[in-house]
């Protein structure tokens, strides 16, 4: 029997299959409690003076914190970056930012459970919100020539520091350490320039390729900029415990983080004619939007033609708007990703680098989606497709591809790295 997670729980798969492909981060153990283990990064920072030290002399610090959409143990990782703030300096003036992207504006009753309530209730908290130019400003010309203009609130402190984790991301190589910056709290010109056409086009936009890849070109660039002084930032396993911390030099930190990371989390290929994933239950598979990043892993572990399986909830529904009407009125994926993947850097479009990825696996393969009744129609005009169970969803595959199709599957698509 395998476990594929699913909202806040998890459907059972005992189909027969080819190969079931996960990571090893579960085998990472630790004695200790994921505060402790941030609290040990944080005295021994890579490529870094001790946060502590920092604080000296300083009048304000704003700290990037993730938003609702990212499982950041936030609650190991805040204390500790407060207190040797404090310690460094109890006359500080801390604000978290929190780092929405080109999300949604995260709401009070996320925060609170997401930092809990007396951080929740203490801090000094500013929402990033990319579509209001009044609350961002330009501070450079990224490499590729785009304009990095990101929040005030980032800007005008004496010490810019962030937290997060690191996963494989799907195309940033990883997430982690420069993407606090972008598209973590930049304004919605700079995120569309940074996920333009061409760059998702790129061989090298893919999980875990930092090298040659032109988006983190561009972070890295971002997090130079702003003046990103600090990060911590942890590893966590799929029940969203913390493993693994590291604290310092953005740059420093984060490469030791990948380096760490990567060998648990690649896996090789095994071609299935039905590839069943998932985006690691809540909140990852909150809605479609965030649920391609899963399919990507199915997308590399799939025969010429296979039909994908995502389990996933959509409680949030489509998680775009934008998204959700381009695949609905292209004509076909395959026109829809040529569109993109033409248009200029300085003409790209909220959400046209999910749609984009989304057309490419859809231009080679047959998506289902295991998930509420409710999302049945909206799927469909997606041109998706959509089953009320993993059972109906292999009957349909089986149907399409034969009773002896091999089938795949990869329980937590966002957990792994196919090496195609």
């Amino acid at each position: 029997m395998i476990s594929i997670p699913y909202g806040k729980t998890h459907i059972d798969c005992d189909f027969p299959c080819k190969a079931v492909l996960t990571s090893r981060v579960d085998q990472l153990k630790s004695d200790v409690s994921g505060r402790e283990l941030v609290e040990r990064a944080m005295e021994n920072p890579i490529g870094s003076e001790k946060l502590s030290q920092l604080a000296v002399g300083k009048k304000t610090c704003t700290i990037i914190i993730s938003d609702h959409t990212r499982p950041v143990p936030s609650r190991d990782i805040l204390p500790p970056m407060l207190r040797q703030l404090r310690e460094g300096n109890p006359d500080i003036a801390v604000t978290l930012l929190v780092a929405t992207g080109f999300h949604r504006l995260t709401t009070t009753a996320e925060l609170e459970n997401k930092l809990g309530p007396e951080i929740a209730a203490k801090e000094k908290i500013v929402v990033h919100n990319a579509f209001d130019p009044d609350s961002n400003v330009q501070i450079g010309i990224l490499p590729s020539g785009a304009p990095l203009v990101i929040d005030r609130t980032a800007v005008e402190t004496d010490l810019l520091i962030s937290e997060g984790f690191i996963e494989p991301h799907f195309f940033a190589g990883f997430s982690g350490g420069r993407k606090s910056v972008l598209p973590g709290v930049c304004d919605k010109t700079t995120v569309l320039g940074n996920h333009c056409g061409e760059f998702i086009a790129s061989p090298c936009a893919r999980t875990g390729i930092l090298e040659g890849n032109p988006l983190h070109r561009d972070m890295v660039a971002a997090a130079e900029m702003a003046k990103l002084r600090f990060i911590v930032n942890v590893v966590i396993d799929d029940n969203k415990k913390t493993v693994a911390a590291f604290a310092g030099d953005f740059r420093k930190a984060h490469e030791a983080g990948v380096a760490f990371l990567r060998p648990y989390c690649e896996v090789k290929a095994v071609p299935g004619d039905i590839v069943i994933t998932s985006n690691g239950g809540a909140p990852l598979d909150q809605n479609i939007y965030q649920s391609v990043k899963g399919l990507t892993a199915a997308e590399a572990s799939a025969k010429e033609g296979a039909v994908l399986i995502m389990c996933a909830e959509l409680a949030d529904g489509t998680g775009g708007e934008g998204f959700y009407q381009s695949l609905k009125n292209c004509a076909s994926p395959a026109d829809h990703f040529a569109k993109c993947a033409a248009t200029p850097q300085n003409e790209a479009i909220p959400d046209q680098w999910e749609s984009q990825i989304l057309a490419r696996i859809l231009m080679k393969h047959w998506v289902i989606f295991v998930s509420r009744p409710e999302m049945e129609k909206t799927l469909r005009e997606m041109k998706l497709d959509y089953a009320p169970d993993l059972s109906t969803a292999v009957a349909m595959a089986k149907a399409d591809k034969g009773e002896e199709a091999e089938i795949t599957v990869i329980p937590n698509g966002i957990s792994v790295m196919v090496k195609e």
